[in-house]
């Protein structure tokens, strides 16, 4: 069994939403703060804080859940984040070492 996550990352004023999966929560939160690969839409959009996440025992589960998730109004993506996390910190925050954000 692989652990894996769907998570959504916010920027500065949260007026944007991305939803993601991965195999690796803590290399793939990093990638996205570290702007890894500039042209993607977390980088373009300024989506470096993490405000939500599950896990899942297995990778097609979560690939499932990202992609229903992706189809869902922003209201319950918002309803959601507010169950977890009422103030929409970076949960990520305390992850890294601040040298190893650039």
């Amino acid at each position: 069994m692989r652990r894996s996550w769907v998570y959504m990352m916010t920027n500065q004023h949260h007026n944007v939403l991305y939803v993601g999966v991965t195999s690796n929560i803590e290399q793939r939160v990093l990638d996205h703060k570290g702007r890894r690969y500039p042209h993607a839409f977390t980088a373009q959009y300024n989506c470096h804080k993490l405000v939500w996440f599950e896990e899942f025992g297995e990778i097609v589960e979560a690939m499932a859940q990202e992609k229903r998730m992706k189809r869902w109004r922003r209201a319950w993506k918002e309803e959601l984040i507010g169950t977890m996390n009422p103030e929409w910190k970076d949960l990520s925050e305390g992850w890294y070492d601040p040298g190893a954000l650039g």
